[in-house]
């Protein structure tokens, strides 16, 4: 694809087959066509590897070197959804290459909206043979921006200007109804949507981007949208606007007005002799369009009692400048009660509303779809001082990827107040410290992820050669974060590692740990009746104590760090002399249900978790053990768990009767991630827990209780417990190397007692 000639492009940097991916399996498109940029749409069918555990026949008499299961590789489809935003300048091109990919010929329609799709309606149908359909606009970009809501969890962001991280990414709530959308094309429209396909426009503008690019081209003879933004960065309003202060000296006092207020834009241009520079008449003009649409969407936000305002259209699209005075405009006239809040996606929407309509007998909106990183670009930097040239990323393509999950997600329904959870303990966009030590980690961790996912697939010669491309693209993921830590939401340990495994998954390796995982369960299982009976002999206390001992050694363990056993060794009390108090609580009666999200295979699960949950079910409390739905590092899958759990059954009276009688129930979290959103979980995890009464839960391991969950507040009883086997997160969270984390949490409306950090090491 060659670069168009004008000088504020750039040429493509991907080739082409990068940007349109999987198209010969691609079905359903849609476009979108904008004043300068296209949007195109397409759905695929992805086939890719996964790891499949299945019991061997255990019925003939075991040999002790047996393993428990065997992994086979099979293929799987996955649905996927493609965006791509690309100049005008180069539809052309861009349709020759689709037609000369496009393998499926039962399409036969694209859907289109947007201001260009008349005009360029007949080059579509002649090179692609697709009949073009047109769409209302207004409904595309609603059904669009009610999609990225539900299923992008940092899709939303304040914009702060000059902070360390320009972007503060807000936790979309599940109910994303009522907003106010303010759509700033041409004019303004007013947008009040009050469910999926309820909305109406409620009022709007004449005066709107349409306005600052007509007028700024007659005042500064600047033609370029960008370059009248440009401009109007570098500008100094006052010289052109009359302030308060010039009419009175200062402010005014009794009318509250500070002195600094713009009084009249462009006030001062009547009176004064002089010429004003360009960029202070794009500055003042930028101010006057900004105020008065601030205004507006403040007045039609109180007439409709709506706190969630959310801005987009060509005139924000991701510039500093306009979400600075947008931003600056709300919170002077709603006094800081209501934020501007802007989309990460926004320039997709309409092409993703296109999509969805006309893919409504698929009905995409009863799943739940998850932005696959590997392949997105993310949100790029928008500091026109930074790189100009980079401003409308002129010349570049630019991406979005939506994988369909396979379960519904919805919130853990004890969640204590859903609207304010977040899921991370430390956001790294903030952090620049904390950004820069975990990046390095994740890289200098990088050769040894490589040589695992290639010993995970011994028989098949090519995996090098998969490795190395992951690498590359793991590393290229790294150093765009490093610049822009903004790209996917808020950067965190969580979406460190899940861009990881995403990029894992993108070249086939599913589930590096499978053979590890295996040698492990099968070990571990060896020692389960030798642990039951030992436990079975102490008192009650030392029972709890060395139950809870098991499980944080256990969980331990998964680093296989020699330091772990030398300090098991060294200290036989663990440390724990601080945790007894915290197991008073388990004394009184017996819990109704315990819900327990599970972390690492092995002796973990096998020898720390069961022993544990045995112990609740002699209490006569039901036990929900809750596991990843896919592979993520060594953690238990819900397909390992339930061979696990069959085999301890046969060696376990107390587990083969609770399984037998629904006490003890596997669910599968929703989850390929060590980390854990309580926010995003499988729908029927959340059923199982209503119709249980569920009164306590349980968190355990790093993933899960530290790097997230760590201030979770749930509405009930909660226990999160993990070692903490990183030294920089021991200091940052004032513990050392190997402190225990136990957190007995009982919710506000009984008394709060938690216990923080038990320091393991020998003091």
């Amino acid at each position: 694809i060659a670069s168009s000639s004008h000088s504020m492009d750039k040429s493509i940097t991907l080739p082409p087959n990068e940007i349109f991916r999987n198209l010969e399996n691609a079905k359903r498109f849609a476009i979108d066509i904008g004043g300068s940029l296209t949007k195109l749409a397409y759905y695929s069918t992805v086939q890719h590897k996964v790891a499949k555990v299945r019991s061997f026949d255990h019925t003939a008499k075991d040999t002790e070197d047996d393993p428990l299961y065997e992994i086979s590789m099979q293929e799987e489809i996955l649905a996927r959804l493609h965006f791509i935003k690309f100049e005008n300048a180069y539809i052309e091109t861009c349709l020759d290459f689709i037609k000369d990919h496009l393998v499926n010929t039962d399409t036969k329609v694209i859907k289109a909206t947007g201001g260009g799709a008349h005009k360029f309606k007949d080059l579509i149908e002649k090179k692609l043979k697709l009949r073009v359909d047109k769409e209302d606009e207004m409904t595309c970009l609603i059904k669009g921006c009610n999609f990225v809501l539900r299923n992008i969890p940092h899709e939303a962001f304040v914009y702060v200007k000059h902070a360390d991280s320009e972007f503060r990414f807000q936790n979309t709530h599940p109910d994303i109804f009522p907003y106010l959308l303010i759509n700033i094309g041409s004019g303004v429209s007013i947008i009040k949507v009050e469910s999926e396909d309820t909305f109406e426009r409620v009022g709007g503008s004449s005066i709107g981007g349409g306005t600052f690019w007509g007028l700024g081209a007659l005042l500064t003879k600047t033609k370029r949208f960008d370059e009248l933004l440009q401009l109007a960065s570098k500008g100094q309003h006052t010289s052109v606007d009359m302030l308060v202060k010039d009419i009175y000296g200062g402010s005014y006092v009794s009318l509250g007005l500070t002195g600094d207020l713009i009084a009249s834009s462009f006030g001062k241009s009547a009176t004064a002799d002089k010429e004003f520079s360009k960029e202070d008449m794009a500055k003042s003009l930028l101010h006057m369009i900004s105020n008065d649409i601030g205004q507006l969407a403040c007045l039609y936000a109180r007439l409709h009692n709506l706190t969630r305002v959310y801005f987009g259209g060509f005139f924000i699209r991701g510039h500093p400048v306009t979400m600075h005075t947008i931003t600056y405009s709300i919170n002077f006239f709603t006094k800081g009660e209501v934020q501007a809040l802007f989309l990460r996606h926004e320039g997709y929407l309409g092409t993703i509303g296109a999509f969805l309509k006309g893919a409504e007998e698929d009905n995409p909106n009863q799943y739940s779809w998850g932005e696959n990183y590997a392949g997105s670009s993310g949100l790029m930097s928008t500091s026109p001082d930074l790189n100009p040239m980079q401003r409308a990323r002129s010349g570049t393509f630019d991406m979005l990827e939506m994988d369909r999950l396979e379960r519904q997600l919805v919130n853990l329904p004890l969640l204590q107040d859903p609207s304010s959870y977040i899921p991370d303990t430390v956001d790294l966009s903030e952090d620049a410290l904390a950004r820069e030590y975990w990046l390095y980690c994740f890289e200098e961790a990088l050769d040894g992820v490589v040589k695992r996912a290639v010993a995970s697939q011994p028989d098949l010669p090519e995996a090098a050669e998969r490795a190395e491309k992951f690498r590359h693209k793991y590393l290229h993921k790294l150093q765009t974060l490093r610049h822009q830590p903004f790209a996917y939401g808020s950067l965190t340990v969580r979406s460190l590692l899940d861009t990881r495994e995403h990029c894992l998954n993108e070249f086939n390796f599913p589930d590096p740990y499978s053979k590890i995982k295996q040698r492990e369960n099968d070990m571990a299982l060896k020692y389960f009746q030798k642990a039951v009976k030992s436990l079975e002999e102490l008192s009650w206390e030392q029972r709890q104590f060395a139950l809870v001992r098991g499980l944080l050694a256990g969980n331990v363990f998964d680093w296989g760090a020699k330091a772990v056993s030398d300090v098991l060794e060294s200290d036989p009390e663990f440390g724990f002399e601080q945790a007894k108090r915290q197991l008073e609580g388990m004394k009184g009666p017996p819990h109704k249900c315990a819900l327990f999200f599970v972390d690492n295979s092995g002796i973990d699960i096998i020898l720390g978790v069961f022993p544990f949950v045995r112990e609740l079910l002699c209490r006569g409390t039901e036990v929900v053990l809750a596991s990843n739905s896919s592979p993520a590092l060594n953690d238990v899958t819900n397909n390992e768990l339930q061979i696990l759990t069959e085999r301890i059954a046969a060696m376990d009276p107390v587990i083969q009767s609770a399984v037998k009688e629904d006490r003890l129930t596997l669910v599968q979290s929703g989850s390929s991630s060590p980390c854990l959103d309580l926010s995003r979980l499988d729908k029927v995890l959340a059923g199982v827990v209503r119709e249980r009464h569920t009164d306590l839960v349980i968190i355990e391991g790093m993933g899960r209780a530290i790097h997230t969950n760590y201030y979770a507040l749930l509405s009930c009883e909660s226990l999160k417990m993990a070692v903490i086997k990183n030294s920089w997160l021991a200091d940052r969270l004032g513990g050392k190397l190997f402190s225990v984390v136990f957190k007995y949490e009982v919710p506000l409306d009984k008394k709060n007692t938690t216990l923080d950090h038990v320091p393991v090491t020998p003091s």
